[in-house]
């Protein structure tokens, strides 16, 4: 076995919330007529984040094609984490349709499940990342060991890249 019962342990107490995403497609030219690029959705048992994805990135032009990313509350994706994915792309759709209700209906759309969205208890006593074997160098990481931020991967990143570092 590459691991030790205890790094076992310490991995299974790791754990992780649970969401949907919903992907909207459109033709090129078509026009999403919102004030925003992205909005973090506070009210809505369903939906928790709304991004015009060529908006947020800066690239609007009629030759390129538009897409809205819709991310749901990690409650929602606990609910219905074995649910059909047809109902839950539906369920998804009448939200999204109540808070922006002006969304021209979109040419294809992707439902995409993650049952590990993001870390909502890291690894414990690892600070950043996990030796599994010295011989040869096996060291796992990621924000599992720190927290689900940019910043987490970063410190998880720099903590890996030490590891390496003492058995160079």
């Amino acid at each position: 076995s590459v691991i030790n019962e205890s790094q076992k342990q310490q991995l299974e107490s790791a754990s992780y919330s649970s969401r949907y995403a919903l992907g909207l497609f459109y033709e090129a030219g078509t026009r999403i007529d919102v004030a925003w690029a992205a909005q973090y959705i506070t009210d809505n048992p369903c939906i928790r984040f709304i991004s015009i994805d060529n908006k947020k990135r800066n690239i609007e032009s009629p030759e390129i094609r538009p897409s809205v990313v819709v991310h749901t509350t990690v409650t929602f994706g606990s609910e219905h984490l074995d649910s059909d994915p047809a109902e839950v792309q539906q369920l998804i759709l009448s939200n999204l349709e109540r808070i922006v209700p002006s969304l021209p209906k979109p040419d294809s759309m992707k439902c995409q499940k993650w049952r590990y969205s993001q870390v909502t208890k890291a690894v414990p006593n690892c600070l950043g990342q996990m030796i599994l074997h010295t011989q040869p160098l096996l060291i796992c990481g990621g924000d599992g060991f720190t927290h689900s931020s940019f910043d987490g991967c970063i410190d998880s990143a720099m903590s890996l890249a030490e590891a390496v570092r003492s058995y160079l």
